[in-house]
């Protein structure tokens, strides 16, 4: 059986509707990766809250359908959550697919998903090289690849219609971070990509950008007790003399000028932003409370 055409389930309707004119977030439809918890999950609710029709994908695929869940019931959302492997092609393809084929379209996707492992040099094994590059760098190139497809045919419809591709980049991404290169070379990756794919799909009303977080230290990823960045960096020596995790925190606290860490409701604005604004792509917006200033 030939498989489902992307394309064959665009809403010419909804298109022939908001033509010419620009839309407001409630009439926009998103796709956001790495939605079902953290710091994914927390701009899905804000765009839900907003009114806008949202697909959270995850990789957990009974996280990404409660979390669509709870945002139906809090905010009446029309939000759906869909399994996706973004490492995977054929997973990819059909997380874009299943946007559009419920919804109609797609406008705004935001590229969320991501891991992190810490470690130095002589530490870290190729295989969580390799794990970490996949999902971080190649998962940004194939929900862009697919979700411009379906971007390119709404402006086919309407000339003057415009979309954005996101990248949740991070600090990590505007300057080198020792003992996490395998993290930081993949996020230095996806602000090329950034800027490549601006300067691709320019001419199709797509911008592309990347908002690029601070320290989320009140997060969950860098909370978990097993697992998060705080103890990571804990056992990575990243926080020099640092015995606890408590003193982590307070070193990467104390490495801020406004002097606190970033939080999700700063990320939401820098992405209202991006989205808002019609003259500016291939950007990376720092949103790091002054701890990287750009030059």
């Amino acid at each position: 059986m030939e498989p489902e055409k992307i394309l064959d389930f665009i809403d010419k309707d909804r298109i022939a509707a908001q033509q010419g004119r620009r839309i407001g977030l409630p009439e926009r439809i998103f796709l956001i990766t790495g939605a079902a918890q953290g710091l994914g999950y927390e701009i899905a609710a804000a765009m839900a809250r907003a009114g806008a029709k949202v697909c959270l994908a995850d990789l957990n695929r009974q996280g990404a359908e409660d979390a669509a869940k709870r945002l139906s019931e809090e905010y009446g959302a029309d939000a759906i959550g869909l399994e996706a492997n973004v490492s995977d092609e054929g997973s990819a393809r059909e997380m874009v697919t299943g946007t559009v084929r419920h919804f109609g379209g797609l406008d705004v996707l935001v590229s969320c998903a991501g891991i992190l492992k810490a470690g130095a040099l002589p530490d870290m094994d190729k295989e969580d090289f390799e794990r970490i590059t996949a999902v971080n760098y190649t998962g940004f190139f194939l929900c862009a690849k697919y979700a411009a497809e379906v971007m390119k045919a709404q402006r086919a419809l309407d000339p003057e219609r415009m979309h954005d591709i996101i990248e949740i980049n991070s600090r990590s991404g505007l300057e080198g971070s020792r003992a996490n290169f395998a993290y930081a070379g993949s996020k230095f990756g996806g602000i090329g990509l950034v800027q490549s794919f601006a300067l691709e799909l320019a001419p199709f009303g797509i911008k592309v950008n990347a908002v690029c977080p601070g320290d989320l230290l009140d997060g969950s990823l860098w909370n978990d007790p097993k697992h998060g960045l705080l103890k990571q960096y804990l056992d990575a020596g990243k926080a020099p003399g640092a015995k606890t995790t408590a003193e982590v925190r307070a070193y990467y606290e104390a490495k801020v000028p406004l002097g606190r860490g970033c939080r999700a409701e700063d990320v939401v604005l820098a992405v209202g932003y991006v989205i808002e604004q019609q003259y500016e792509t291939g950007q990376a917006v720092p949103v790091t409370g002054g701890q990287v200033m750009l030059k």
